[in-house]
C-alpha cells in the first residue's frame, strides 16, 4: 500500500517500493559498517594507549640522563598521546552519522509504506541529532590534560 507523503511542501516524486527497500538496505549496511569502524577505532586506540603507557613506564624506570634528546622523546610521546584523543571525536561523528542514516531509513519506510491504522508515529524525528555537527574541533593541540 503506497500513500502520499505526509509532508507536501513541494513536488512529489513517487518511487517504486523495491527501489526504496534497496536504498533502505544500503543505508542499514552503511550503519553496520560505521559500527564496525567505531569498534576498530576503539580497539586500536586501547592498544596504542597500552603501548604508550608501557613506553612511558619504561622511560620512568630507567635512569636516563637529562639530555635534550631524552626530553625530545618524552615530549613526542606526550604529543602522541594527546593526538590519540581524536578517537573520541571520531566516535561522536560516527554516532551522529549513524543516527542521521537511521532517521533517513525510517523516514523512507514511513513515507513509502505509510502507517497502519493504530500504529505509532515513526521514530525518525526523535533520532535526528540536535546539532548538525557534534564535533567542531578540526585540530588537536596539547593542553593541561594529565594522561599518565
Amino acid at each position: 500500500m503506497q500513500t502520499e507523503p505526509s509532508i507536501s511542501t513541494g513536488p512529489v516524486v513517487k518511487l517504486p517500493v523495491i527501489l526504496v527497500a534497496e536504498l533502505q538496505d544500503s543505508l542499514m549496511v552503511v550503519m553496520h559498517d560505521l559500527s564496525r569502524l567505531e569498534g576498530l577505532l576503539s580497539h586500536t586506540m586501547d592498544n596504542l594507549m597500552t603501548r604508550f603507557n608501557s613506553v612511558n613506564l619504561g622511560l620512568q624506570s630507567v635512569p636516563l640522563p637529562d639530555t635534550p634528546e631524552v626530553e625530545d622523546v618524552r615530549s613526542n610521546l606526550r604529543a602522541a598521546v594527546t593526538e590519540l584523543q581524536f578517537q573520541d571525536m571520531a566516535s561522536q561523528l560516527i554516532v551522529h552519522t549513524t543516527l542521521m542514516l537511521q532517521g533517513c531509513a525510517f523516514r523512507l519506510a514511513s513515507e513509502t509504506m505509510g502507517q497502519e491504522e493504530g500504529e505509532e508515529a515513526a521514530p525518525f524525528e526523535s533520532l535526528s541529532p540536535d546539532r548538525p555537527n557534534p564535533v567542531t574541533q578540526s585540530e588537536m593541540d596539547a593542553g593541561s590534560v594529565e594522561l599518565f
